[in-house]
């Protein structure tokens, strides 16, 4: 893609964890939006990536990234040398296949897998890609309400509820690590809903449609407003 068939005030966005569900409709909506995306999948043959470049051929670049793999987060860096985005938002997460067992009762394998995917990885990819993101720029994460310690009052899905509130935390701490640093940087924690997806399953209370434009109102509301947030997807605070 030429520089000089993008405008220059064309906002940028480096989408990470875009190749279904939440991030792939996100990608869709910031491209009808007339956003530039470079979107990360884990596998580069994707259906509906290819498609939505046929559609978006000078706004849509595809890029290779395993969040939890920190080789993979240097090659990134390196081949985005000379790209500096509006937005860097992390999309990438997982749940465990045992969602509703106390959190005493998994296996180590399961417990680490769920920690590093959600709370530890998200970090390595900001802390490696953060001077790819303007000063005045938004760095977020899709967090989730489940994250919130205050509201937990009914129990369940225990490790996920954990690694999202330990995202949170370890977002707080780089927010009170970097605000010297970048005093007009925009960082979001965005809890989107429960939402019908491979991850939300069939029962969830909302679907895509109803939902990423949301999203992706919140995202664009938050650019010019610094410090951290923890937000609903209408960008109402949440508890922490």
């Amino acid at each position: 893609m030429s520089e000089a068939s993008i405008s220059k005030q064309t906002p940028r966005i480096l989408l990470i964890g875009a190749s279904r569900g939440i991030g792939l409709a996100m990608v869709d909506e910031f491209l009808r939006r007339g956003w530039e995306v470079t979107a990360t999948v884990r596998n580069l043959a994707n259906d509906e990536l290819t498609a939505l470049s046929q559609r978006y051929p000078q706004h849509l670049m595809t890029e290779l990234l395993d969040i939890t793999d920190t080789l993979q987060i240097t090659a990134l860096y390196q081949r985005l040398s000379e790209r500096r985005f509006d937005v860097l938002f992390i999309n990438a997460g997982t749940a465990n296949q045992h969602q509703d067992a106390p959190i005493a009762t998994l296996s180590n394998q399961e417990f680490v897998e769920v920690m590093v995917t959600n709370a530890l990885s998200p970090m390595r990819v900001i802390d490696g890609l953060q001077t790819r993101v303007k000063p005045d720029g938004l760095i977020g994460v899709m967090s989730s309400g489940q994250g919130s310690i205050s509201r937990n009052r009914q129990g369940g899905k225990e490790l996920y509820r954990g690694s999202k509130a330990a995202l949170n935390q370890f977002m707080r701490s780089y927010a009170a690590r970097e605000s010297s640093l970048h005093p007009e940087r925009s960082l979001l924690l965005l809890a989107p809903g429960w939402i019908r997806t491979v991850l939300g399953g069939d029962n969830a209370a909302f679907t895509l449609e109803e939902t990423v434009p949301d999203i992706v109102n919140t995202i664009e509301n938050r650019r010019d407003k610094p410090g951290l947030i923890y937000c609903d997807r209408f960008g109402k605070s949440v508890d922490w």
